[in-house]
């Protein structure tokens, strides 16, 4: 099977058709905002500066909206300043925070079929996620997630395939056998942790270095870009290239949505397109520069022949047994996508 990284504007695009099918009328007042005062809107995130959703993703954003002169200007609080994933789903949804930049797992809190969007092997590849989020099925989840929550979902995009580091290679599910594996906290996380066969342990991301050089775990899973900003060769010697899950992101936004006039709001959507588009490029980009540079270095040993199949054929069986109600139709649109 081939390994999901982004792949150009055409995943890009896919993946805010969701997002377009919601621009909905607004208010149609003034587009420079209650007595032509620019509006300001707070975007929040947990990324470091550096990383392809602030610099892509966040930043441009704002560049993107300011560049329209619709009366509208973003503020970033970036690195978790404003709270954790779910303090800032929480704010979203009481209007606290009007965008946010979440991973779908986090946003189970709130709605929990969405967080299937990050099942362990639930995406083939990225054309297979790019195919799913330009479906109906997928439209309808993001509406439906809507209804629930008051939360509107502005575009997602996949900032890149999750893998595995450890201080042994892991090419098949025997090997995380016996190994403390630092897994986010979510339900679909650990649901995903026994789908692999892995001894989850939860641990904060911003206490996974220290975790790793304490041997308080023994490894843990990320995509190339984070495991890149935390640095985590220092305290790991195999990266083991299991593709095992896409980290799927979506921008959300409070019901403020609906207090933008039309132009407005048509300007922040196709700011979020752009962003899209910049995101996924960047992840491409930086994932190829830092597997080069990696397997030409020596701060550890990449690992390419890990048995991506076999992973798979395991996980998808557990999650169709252990998923539920509206939970597994997802996954099951999902994979109906398959090839």
């Amino acid at each position: 099977m081939s390994r999901p990284y982004p792949q150009s504007a055409k995943i890009a695009a896919a993946l805010t058709l969701p997002a377009l099918a919601l621009v909905a009328c607004g208010d149609n007042g003034d587009a420079n905002g209650q007595d032509g005062e620019t509006m300001s809107l707070t975007l929040a995130h947990s990324y470091n500066d550096d990383q392809p959703q602030a610099r892509c993703g966040a930043d441009v954003i704002q560049e993107e909206v300011a560049a329209a002169d619709v009366g509208l200007e973003i503020e970033i609080y970036g690195a978790s300043q404003l709270g954790g994933d779910a303090d800032r789903i929480a704010s979203v949804a009481s209007g606290d925070i009007d965008i946010d930049i979440q991973g779908a797992s986090a946003l189970g809190a709130v709605y929990e079929p969405v967080s299937v969007l990050d099942a362990a092997y639930a995406f083939d590849d990225a054309d297979h996620l790019a195919e799913y989020m330009a479906s109906p099925e997928a439209e309808q989840m993001i509406e439906n997630f809507a209804a629930e929550t008051g939360v509107r979902t502005l575009g997602a995009w996949s900032a890149g395939a999750r893998h595995f580091t450890a201080n042994e290679p892991i090419r098949t599910p025997d090997d995380l056998e016996g190994l403390r594996m630092r897994f986010p906290g979510s339900p679909q996380f650990l649901m995903n942790a026994a789908a692999l066969g892995a001894d989850a342990t939860e641990v904060a991301y911003e206490e996974l270095y220290l975790s790793l050089q304490q041997g308080a775990v023994d490894g843990q899973e990320n995509p190339l870009t984070n495991i890149e900003s935390e640095s985590l060769a220092e305290v790991q010697d195999y990266l083991s290239l299991s593709a095992h899950q896409l980290n799927t992101n979506l921008v959300i936004m409070s019901s403020v949505w609906d207090e933008l006039s039309e132009e407005q709001q048509q300007a922040l959507s196709d700011a979020v397109e752009t962003a899209v588009t910049e995101v996924t490029e960047c992840v491409a980009e930086d994932e190829e520069a830092t597997l080069e540079e990696w397997r030409e270095g020596d701060e550890w040993e990449v690992i390419d022949d890990v048995d991506t199949d076999t992973f798979q054929e395991q996980a998808v069986s557990y999650l169709e047994d252990e998923l539920e109600g509206d939970s597994l139709e997802v996954f099951e649109d999902i994979r109906g996508f398959s090839n």
